[in-house]
């Protein structure tokens, strides 16, 4: 029976956006894992000159203006900052105390683009494989249990998915088996 390989599962931003890991650089653009199991691309050189219009006196002049600088962002707590920039200011005792740059991972989300290179097109495979078997989406959904419109929405990355639901959709609508490895 022939398979189709799905390495993961995106779901809908259902909280506060968090992010979890910062998968790779390139240059100022940055992709995140959000907790909603989606990776974005963040370009900084983009949001620190046009959304945020950072000038000189700006504390993220430096991240914009240097690479190495900006190459130290790591995670800081439920986001993405810079333990090498920030403001110095006093606490409620008058000590002198270090904040570190860190950003809104909900403006994050807000400005950024889904990662189309690690983030899985489950629609697009449902849409292709159901294409190859020469079904429509009518006979598809009648052949899983579905519906038109909800294939439709899937098979457009409109529509959340369950791991049960994605399992009748291509074991009992497209004949195939349902095959998921975590590499």
């Amino acid at each position: 029976m022939p398979t189709i390989e799905i390495i993961g599962i995106m779901k809908g931003l259902r909280s506060i956006p968090r992010i979890l890991r910062i998968n790779h650089l390139d240059g100022y653009t940055v992709s995140c894992l959000f907790n909603n199991g989606e990776s974005r691309l963040i370009d900084f050189s983009t949001l620190f000159r046009d959304v945020f219009k950072v000038d000189k006196d700006d504390p993220a002049f430096p991240l914009l203006s240097d690479a190495n600088e900006f190459n130290q962002i790591q995670l800081i707590g439920a986001t993405i900052g810079w333990p090498n920039i920030g403001i110095y200011t006093k606490d409620s005792r008058g000590q002198t105390v270090f904040y570190p740059y860190d950003l809104d991972p909900k403006v994050l989300y807000q400005n950024s683009t889904p990662d189309r290179d690690t983030n899985p097109e489950i629609g697009l495979m449902v849409k292709q494989a159901r294409k190859d078997a020469g079904l429509t989406q009518e006979e598809l959904a009648q052949k899983s249990g579905t519906s038109k419109h909800y294939i439709s929405r899937l098979e457009n990355n409109k529509a959340d998915i369950e791991l049960l639901t994605l399992k009748k959709i291509i074991e009992a609508g497209l004949g195939k088996r349902l095959q998921i490895a975590i590499k």
